[in-house]
């Protein structure tokens, strides 16, 4: 049933390793995590499908420019079409799998994402490709909004933040993969516009690989369980009774009793919940969405999104353009690896703040380079900047040095701390809020991208920096530390700066 027995096998020693020794657990409940983490990492893969279906386009952008012969504005919003899809999969994501359940919801995804695929390789023009890609956002925000919530209903207690990191590992492995195979189809073929060995042009099979991880995830979704919760909200408490046993283990008569009166309480999102006296909303749901907003305006997207078309335009070809975007999302794997090993021993606020700061060293660097770099014309009328031996390797360590500050702060603490700081009334309500504020972000530093470059790197790189410069003092004086607090706590205010 399990393809990757090795990768299991890995997973079990890191993520139970540390959580006991070896006479801390009878042979039963050994069996039960091992079980809930197959379960948890099947379920992940939904995370690697939303990292994989944003970032394939990378290799491809430069190619559908061509192709298309079109400017930079309908280029940028071909590239984000995805992210508005998004916004609408997150935001229904989560009552439709109180409908039907949340293996349901993952084999659409699944399907969206294949269709996706499929459809975006086959596009004959921009319009077509772009329905095309806002399908796959579909998959894509049901897919970020649905692991996790599933993950954290069948995962064991003390197990449930490892299991709930392997999310945010899913995601930035499904970005390298995706860039992987978008540097190896682009090199087999001598670039994304040439035609590929086996048939077609390049650009379209980067896409239609995408229906690979898809269909993956559809199998192993069939593999796995219904969620206790959801069985238990529809009074099916044998079998939520049964998948309790085997994947929890302990008191399960107890734990369905915790969820039955839990179900009593809960609240539909509402968004009158957060109304509150600046500018219409509480002050903690607008931090969580300037956390959002922060995230975004940084421009990590761009590394991920447009990064291959950048190495490209300063001289770098486009085979080693896409392999310096392939080591830069190993460095984003890296980099998550030491957040969660670091977020539950430092602190979120003290992990932002650093964050920051190497966001605004590295983003300044990366804009003075760009911006004192001369410029050459291109046959097409068009300008370039020309980076010497000395510049060019400067920009590529500070574009490094950005995604490794990203990585291990704003990255995957800022999805921790929503999930955090807000009290349980309003929680779901400014957790969607917050969400879809992230994604509209994303969407509009992508579509913004292009014509900011066109008038200069150094302009598009400064005021990412500037946002990171901000997001510095926003973290110092808006946010409070969530480390070592019960969610029960988040209901009594502290002071920001505790």
């Amino acid at each position: 049933m399990w393809p990757l027995g090795g990768l299991r096998l890995f997973l079990n020693g890191i993520l139970i390793g540390g959580a006991m020794t070896a006479g801390d657990a009878t042979g039963t409940e050994k069996h039960s995590y091992s079980a809930a983490i197959f379960v948890a990492s099947a379920a992940a893969v939904g995370g690697f499908l939303f990292g994989y279906d944003t970032s394939v386009i990378n290799g491809a952008v430069a190619a559908i420019e061509r192709e298309f012969s079109i400017g930079a504005v309908p280029l940028g919003l071909v590239v984000s079409s995805a992210l508005l899809g998004a916004m609408v999969g997150a935001w229904f994501a989560g009552p439709l799998s109180n409908r039907i359940g949340r293996v349901r919801v993952m084999l659409i995804a699944a399907f969206l994402f294949l269709i996706s695929a499929i459809g975006s390789a086959l596009a004959f023009n921009p319009i077509d490709l772009t329905v095309w890609r806002v399908i796959g956002g579909l998959g894509v925000g049901a897919a970020s909004v649905i692991a996790p919530a599933y993950i954290a209903e069948i995962a064991p207690a003390h197990l449930r933040g490892r299991l709930g990191s392997l999310q945010q590992l899913a995601i930035v492995s499904g970005i390298f993969v995706a860039l992987l195979v978008d540097y190896v189809i682009a090199t087999v073929s001598g670039g994304a516009s040439e035609p590929a060995p086996w048939g077609g042009t390049a650009w379209r099979w980067m896409f239609a690989s995408g229906a690979i991880p898809a269909i993956l995830y559809g199998v192993m979704a069939l593999q796995i369980p219904e969620s206790p919760r959801y069985l238990v909200s529809k009074q099916e408490l044998i079998k939520a009774r049964d998948i309790l046993k085997k994947l929890v283990g302990g008191d399960v008569d107890g734990r369905i009793k915790e969820i039955q009166r839990s179900l009593k309480s809960d609240k539909p999102v509402r968004l009158g919940d957060l109304r509150g006296p600046v500018l219409g909303l509480l002050p903690i749901v607008w931090v969580g969405i300037l956390l959002s907003v922060f995230q975004q305006f940084v421009g990590i997207n761009v590394i991920f999104y447009y990064s291959s078309v950048l190495w490209e335009a300063v001289g770098f070809s486009s085979e080693n353009s896409l392999l310096i975007t392939v080591i830069t999302s190993v460095t984003n794997i890296v980099t998550t690896l030491v957040a969660i090993s670091l977020v539950d021993r430092v602190g979120r606020k003290p992990l932002l703040m650093v964050g920051a700061a190497a966001m605004t060293i590295s983003l300044g660097t990366m804009a003075v380079v760009f911006a004192t770099a001369p410029l050459e014309t291109l046959a097409d009328g068009s300008t370039q900047p020309v980076l010497s031996d000395v510049t060019g390797p400067v920009a590529l360590i500070a574009a490094n040095v950005f995604v490794f500050g990203f990585g291990c702060s704003w990255g995957p603490v800022v999805w921790v701390l929503l999930g955090e700081m807000f009290g349980n009334r309003i929680r779901a309500s400014a957790l969607a809020l917050a969400a879809g504020a992230q994604w509209l972000a994303n969407w509009a530093v992508s579509t913004t991208f292009p014509w900011l470059s066109e008038i200069g790197l150094g302009l598009a790189y400064g005021l990412y920096a500037g946002f990171a410069f901000l997001a510095f003092f926003f973290v110092w004086r808006a946010v409070r530390e969530t480390k070592g607090r019960e969610l029960e706590d988040m209901d009594n205010p502290t002071p920001a700066g505790t």
